[in-house]
């Protein structure tokens, strides 16, 4: 775990940390919601770069995790009490349901991540928990080991994982990575007579993917440990 001066160790205060998480979240989503009902074909890029950006905006307060898979390994390795592990949760799944909101109130429409033409669930669970895996043992080594410690491309190297991973298995799985981006969506879906039925490929997947990099980071750094 990085020291304070990296800006990934988490302040006494929870408010200020909350509130960047549901913040980071809702701009995350939304940013997805509007994309890909706008224009899908850009949505990849888009996302990687609202997702950099508001990493660097929200790192020194929050962590910037935006993701409840995220959330859930630093809780694993140690780097998050249980208490606050709840309280991100909730303040991600918040605004991603406040992002999902936004996108039906300015465009009209719903979204939510679904297994692609051609490829059954077992394909999509596969390939969130591929590149969650990915982007959780790049999260591990850029923002958490003290081998990079106050790196300065941790942001850069978070969201490129992103923007490989949607376009390479977008049209596999929906590249969610998150559970969040999830139940916000096909969530706020529901309301609407969208089906639930895929909701846990992407709550399960991403939450895998997280914890088996957090064994791979283990593992790779036992010899600085």
């Amino acid at each position: 775990m990085l020291d304070a001066d990296s800006g990934w160790i988490h302040r006494e205060d929870p408010m200020p940390k909350l509130l960047t998480e549901c913040l980071g979240t809702f701009f995350v989503v939304l940013t997805i919601g509007l994309a890909v009902t706008v224009n899908a074909d850009a949505a990849p890029i888009a996302v990687g770069a609202v997702l950099a950006s508001l990493i660097y905006m929200g790192a020194h307060v929050s962590g910037a995790h935006y993701n409840p898979a995220v959330s859930i390994a630093l809780f694993a390795h140690g780097a998050l009490s249980v208490s606050l592990l709840v309280r991100y949760l909730i303040a991600q799944l918040a605004g991603a349901a406040l992002a999902a909101f936004a996108v039906h109130a300015l465009l009209g429409a719903t979204f939510g991540p679904a297994p692609g033409a051609g490829h059954d669930v077992a394909t999509a669970l596969g390939a969130e928990v591929l590149f969650t895996f990915a982007l959780m043992l790049t999260i591990f080594h850029v923002g958490v080991s003290a081998q990079t410690k106050g790196n300065d491309y941790y942001g850069i190297a978070i969201a490129l994982v992103v923007v490989a991973g949607a376009y390479v298995v977008g049209p596999v799985s929906g590249a969610a990575f998150n559970p969040a981006v999830a139940v916000g969506s096909i969530g706020y879906g529901a309301l609407h007579g969208a089906s639930l039925s895929d909701l846990w490929i992407y709550v399960v997947g991403p939450i895998v993917g997280a914890l088996l990099a957090g064994v791979a980071y283990r593992i790779q750094e036992a010899d600085d440990a």
